[in-house]
């Protein structure tokens, strides 16, 4: 029986793993991807992460596998389907058939954006078509861009780059916001800053870059001349493993703190997937870490 099994190959599950080899924990990593890293490397450019400002989301995914190597993290491929609750632990059923017995279990299945599905969007996806306003609105510093959502995280991201940006056009498909009036009525003090309610994305375009962003209103379509696209719109976390096996909130995220500890002994969550405030590779690495640190904790209790 390992010690525990780590489900996820990115940010947090590779620190994770690093970490459970440096502990000399009996472990696995799966992964069920064509490669490991997660959200990041489908990312272009990762310009806050400590001391690589400017990696490629594609080349800080291949330093996390290289050290994980370098530390002999065992990974395994394969799509989990189940995980069971058994008398001295838990059962990991994998799509293949096979199956793994843990004392724990570390999920950090992460989450994914919430998308427009219109044209242009998954092929401008890192070239001007961003889901995170913090990691990349300092390439857009000086220009025209446009943000999409009605939410608190849509209004704090277009105060972000209201900040830095030339013009930030907020596109919402109502005229009533879900987010904090304070949020929004500080939003509205912005001279740069231009409103676009009532307003459906239609279709992304652009040579290379994003150019434009195009909405549908009742008076018809109208082109913004932006070169970036800020996509606000939610978040779903991966968690429908989880679903049923341990406590989730509202939006199906787990209910895990900063000691990733879920509702269930010998289950924990790290990275994306758990209830916090910033999700970010930072963070996501963090929890890696401390997930392990409570998982030796927890079994050194037992």
């Amino acid at each position: 029986m390992l010690d525990t099994v780590i489900i996820g190959a990115g940010p947090a599950g590779m620190t994770a793993g690093i970490y459970a080899a440096r502990a000399e924990l009996s472990h696995i990593v799966l992964e069920s991807g064509l490669m490991s890293g997660g959200q990041i490397v489908n990312t272009s450019e990762v310009d806050n992460y400590p001391g690589l400002k400017g990696t490629g989301g594609f080349d800080l995914a291949m330093k996390f596998r290289e050290h994980c190597d370098l530390c002999g993290v065992s990974f395994r491929d394969g799509k989990v389907t189940e995980v069971k609750k058994q008398e001295n632990g838990f059962l990991v059923l994998l799509e293949s058939g096979e199956s793994y017995s843990a004392k724990t279990v570390l999920f950090a299945t992460g989450a994914k954006h919430r998308t427009l599905s219109i044209p242009g969007e998954e092929e401008f996806a890192g070239s001007g078509v961003s889901y995170c306003a913090t990691c990349d609105g300092a390439f857009f510093r000086g220009k025209e861009v446009a943000v999409v959502g009605g939410g608190d995280v849509a209004i704090e991201d277009a105060l972000f780059l209201a900040r830095i940006c030339k013009r930030v056009y907020l596109v919402h498909r109502r005229e009533e916001f879900r987010a904090a009036k304070t949020l929004v009525n500080r939003l509205r003090a912005c001279e740069n800053v231009t409103f676009v309610l009532n307003a459906t994305p239609v279709r992304i375009t652009g040579t290379g870059r994003v150019e434009s962003l195009c909405v549908k209103t009742a008076e018809g379509e109208r082109e913004l001349p932006v070169s970036g696209v800020f996509v606000a719109i939610g978040m779903l976390p991966n968690t429908e493993l989880l679903t049923g096996l341990v406590p989730l909130d509202e939006a199906g995220y787990v209910l895990a703190g900063e000691d990733c500890r879920t509702g269930v002994p010998g289950i924990f969550a790290a990275g994306d997937l758990r209830t916090k405030h910033l999700r970010q590779v930072v963070t996501a690495a963090a929890d890696g870490a401390a997930a392990i640190y409570e998982i030796e904790a927890f079994l050194n209790q037992q």
